[in-house]
Parts: C-alpha cells; structure tokens; sequence
C-alpha cells in the first residue's frame, strides 16, 4: 500500500539517458500503429486494383456480345463462353443483364439487383462502373456497365453486372500487409537496440566529464581543460569554470582577509601583553594608573578592530544573500545618525553640522546604511583636529542622490584616493589609530546599493586650489516618487556644536 500511495516527486529529474530515449522511443510507438492502418488502407487499394481490371474486361467482353432485336437486348455468348467467365477456383463470379424496366434478360437471377436500377440514369453509355454488395453474407464487388440499343436511339437500356467474392482480394491484401508488418517485428526492436547503443556511446563524452569531476580533489578549483569536450558540452563547461574562478577569488580574498586580520590584531594584542607586563612591575600607583589606561585604551582599539570586522563580514554577507532594498528617504536617516556623534564632536572640539535638502528618496536597507555613515563620519572626525569642522549633507541632483561627508582635516593625496577605499590601507601620515576598515566597509555596502563611493581632495570652489580636508562622497540612484520632483530647497547649515 506504502508503494501504491508513493508518487513521483515532481522535483526529481530523471536521467538524462531515460529522458532522451523516452523522447526518440514514444513517436515512434505512437507513429507504428498509424502506419499499420495506412498499410492496411493502401493494401486493400493496391489488392483490388487487378481485379477490378479483370471486372472491367469481363463485362467489356459480355458488352460486345449483346445485340438487339426490335430493341430488346440479345446476348450472342456460348455457353463455354460463360463457363470461361465463371471459372475460379477461389472467387464466386456472377453476371446478369436488366433491361431498362428493370428485368433479367440473361445471367443468374440471384445476383444482387439494383435497389432503383432508373437511377442509372446519370452513367454514361459504355463506361464500367463499380460498387459494393453483399450475397450470402459474402462482399461482392460488382463491375456494372449501361448500353442503349443505338447511339441515337431512346429504346429502353441494359445494364450489365459482373459480380465476384472478394476472397482473392483479402488474401492479396493480407500477404501485402504480412510482408510490410511482419519485418517491422524485428526492425523496430532493432532500432530500439541500436538508438539505446547509439545513446550510450553519445553519452560518453558526458560521463568521461562527470568522471573528471569526481576524481578533483576538494581544494582544486583549477579550471576544467577544454581538451575533448564535445561542442554541446563547451558551454557548460566553461560557465563551471567562471563559478570556479569566482569561487577561487573569494577563497583567495577570504585568506588574505584572514591573513591581515590576523596582523592586525596580533599588534594590539601584543601592546596590551606588553602593557600588562609592565604594570605587573609596577609599584608607583601613578603609573600602574598610566598602564592601566593604556591597557584599556588598547583594549578599545582591539574592540574596535573587532566590530569593524565583523561589519564588513555582515557587509559581504548581505551582498551575497541579495537582501531585500526597501524604499526610503535618506534626509531624515542622515539627520539621526549625526545626532547620535554631537557628544563625540564635542569632546573632540569639533563643530558638527548637517546640511538638510528636502525628501532624498531611495532604494536601500535601514541597517547597512546606518552602519556606512557611521564610519564616514567616524573616519571624518578621527582625521579631523580639534576646532575643525565636519559638515554631512545629502540633496538631489538629476537622476542621483549625493551623500556627503566633509572635513577640514589634513587631506588627501589623490594617489590615496583610490586606494583607501582597499582593506587595510591607512594613508601615509595617519595618526596609527585607525585599522583601515572603515572606508572597505564603506564601500561594500554602496555597491550592495548599486552606489560609487570616492574620497577626494577639497578644492576652493573659485580657484580650483586644493584647501584642507577631504569629502567623500557616495552616489545612489534616486527613486523619483512623482514624474517631476519639487524644487529642492536652498541649503542651509544646522550646526550641532
């Protein structure tokens, strides 16, 4: 019952094997019992044909015999004549003559008559007819020919019947069909075994693939040798070998990843070894109290280390995952997030302003944006000294919406512009506090939104000359709410300190 029950699980594919000989396999069943009716059909034709022929000449031979006295028909045929006509071992022939009224002239009497012999009206004189009948619960085919007495007489006709069984007729016909039918017994299964061999030798390039496959060790992501791949096959192959050499890429960059985030973290854990040692020497409270705060300002960097890490890791996850992107307006986002670093810039002495611009529409995710300002405006601020200024703003412009970051700080080279945005790059002439995490995960989340990010050199608007500071900028494309989208505001600065 558990096996009755069991249904086939759509999601299952078969073979390829089983799919392909189904396919080939199920026409022509389907085409071989239509053949046989056709065959069937054109053997009755192709049998009959002869003797029909053979009708024909009977009851042309019986025409030329028949005359006419006053307009009544005679038949001038011997009697051996007529034994002649009915000789045949196998087939019943019959023949007869009907006047016009109808009557039997001549010929056997039992022979099937016409049910109205007046409807022969319509058949030219002297052309051979034919009809099926039935006698004694046998077919008979029945040749029939009508004659007027003279071309311009309208005397009453005679019509002429040649009957015969139809026995001769079904065993010609059943010897045609026995000799088409009969080979396709063998013929088909024969076809049947040579497309099964025909497909497993065709399929063999596609196991010797499969069997490459296998045999890779679990690290070999090399590409697969296109050598003896057959055509049909060199497409798939190659897309397997681009997903290998992504897969290869990533492996590579996770390891390098690794790698440096093992560096990296080896430093502080080191200085805080360090530290600790030395206060364990210590005996003056004033600089056992030093290490003690070097020892925690270490353990904060460390800290820090850690929760960039593990943003970036959230970062590429959520680009591999393709997270859903909801609609939402960027102005209001922007303004939060900088309330939340008015303590910090005012414990840095930095003056901390926000430009608003009006609704900035666009299609991203709540929680990864947060996290990417936030290290903007922490790497602004970090590079930024003390009575400096860091100024965010974001506003429309064509089909984009722009967020920037600006600062006063010590600036950038453009040859570090285009690097910074790489893991663990710190420009020359930082400070040493920061990890060079902040700007990659910055950039990874701008191309989860299909944004550019950049870090540039402030320039002097009037003269082009480069002044202190930087801004970095991210790109986004702007989600229009209406066909034509207000006028945006005239910026005006709101400083939180």
């Amino acid at each position: 019952m558990r096996n009755l029950r069991k249904k086939r699980d759509p999601d299952v594919q078969r073979s390829l094997f089983g799919e392909i000989l189904d396919w080939m396999l199920a026409p022509l069943l389907f085409v071989w019992p239509i053949s046989i009716a056709f065959t069937h059909y054109f053997a009755n034709s192709v049998a009959s044909f002869p003797y029909d022929q053979s009708l024909r000449e009977h009851v042309t031979a019986i025409s030329r015999q028949i005359t006419f006295d006053d307009g009544r028909p005679q038949l001038a045929m011997p009697a051996v004549a007529q034994l002649f006509l009915r000789s045949d071992e196998i087939d019943n022939v019959y023949f007869h003559l009907l006047d016009g009224s109808g009557k039997l002239v001549v010929g056997d009497p039992e022979l099937p008559v016409p049910v109205l012999p007046i409807s022969l009206e319509n058949n030219e004189p002297g052309e051979v007819h034919f009809r099926d009948d039935e006698f004694r619960g046998q077919t008979l085919r029945v040749a029939y020919m009508v004659l007027f007495a003279s071309a311009q007489s309208t005397t009453p006709r005679v019509l002429i019947e040649v009957g015969e069984t139809t026995e001769k007729r079904s065993q010609l016909a059943n010897k045609i069909i026995a000799s088409v039918i009969l080979p396709q017994f063998v013929i088909i299964p024969l076809a049947v075994v040579l497309v099964w061999f025909g497909l497993s030798q065709g399929l063999r390039p596609l196991t010797r693939l499969r069997k490459r496959i296998e045999a890779r060790r679990e690290a070999d992501l090399s590409p697969i040798s296109l050598s003896r791949v057959p055509e049909e096959l060199r497409p798939l192959t190659e897309a397997f070998n681009s997903m290998l050499a992504r897969m290869q890429n990533n492996v590579d960059a996770q390891r390098r990843f690794i790698a440096n985030a093992a560096h990296q973290m080896r430093t502080p854990l080191t200085g805080l070894k360090t530290q600790a040692q030395l206060a364990m020497r210590e005996r003056d409270p004033g600089e056992l109290r030093h290490a003690l705060s070097q020892i925690l300002a270490g353990v904060d960097r460390a800290s820090r280390l850690v929760d960039q890490l593990l943003a970036l890791e959230r970062a590429e996850a959520s680009g591999h995952s393709q997270q859903t992107l909801l609609a939402l307006d960027l102005e209001p986002l922007l303004r939060e997030i900088v309330e939340t670093w008015v303590v910090q810039a005012l414990e840095r002495r930095i003056d901390l302003g926000y430009e608003p611009a009006g609704a900035v529409p666009i299609v991203g995710n709540a929680f990864l944006l947060r996290e990417m300002i936030n290290n903007l405006l922490d790497n602004a601020l970090r590079y930024t000294p003390a009575d400096g200024r860091v100024t965010a703003r974001v506003f429309a412009q064509g089909d984009f919406a722009l967020l920037e970051i600006e600062d006063s700080g010590s600036g950038i080279s453009d040859d570090d512009s285009h690097k910074v945005f790489d893991r663990f790059y710190r420009a020359d002439g930082s400070d040493g506090e920061g990890s060079g995490l902040g700007l990659a995960i910055v950039r990874e989340i701008a191309e989860i939104h299909q944004a550019a990010a950049s870090l540039r050199p402030k320039t002097s608007g009037e003269s082009g000359e480069a002044v202190c500071g930087c801004i970095a900028r991210i790109v986004f494309p702007l989600r229009r709410l209406q066909p034509s989208r207000l006028p945006i505001p005239a910026a005006a600065r709101t400083g939180f300190a």
